[in-house]
């Protein structure tokens, strides 16, 4: 048996370990069925991509997008505490 050291943060494995605990299972039994299985798989066995941000903030994006085209569209503000106001409000 060879022993294999894996640095990660703390709150990391802290959930890992509850969530393969409540599987019936420790952290070195989760790690060994996922080198099984990407071994088995030739690759990672499970699909890795990018966060795909939400209708909310694609539509936050595009309407930044649009006031950077378009200044008018936004409004400005001189005054911090004038533009925290209205915000909160």
């Amino acid at each position: 048996m060879a022993n294999v050291s894996i640095r990660m943060d703390d709150n990391l494995k802290k959930q890992a370990e509850d969530l393969f605990n409540d599987l019936g299972m420790n952290l070195t039994t989760a790690f060994t069925i996922f080198v099984k299985q990407a071994i088995r798989e030739q690759g990672i066995p499970f699909e890795i991509t990018r966060e795909i941000p939400n209708s909310e903030t694609i539509s936050a994006i595009n309407e930044v997008q649009q006031m950077k085209q378009n200044p008018s569209l936004g409004k400005a503000y001189t005054d911090v505490d004038k533009m925290m106001e209205e915000l909160l409000t």
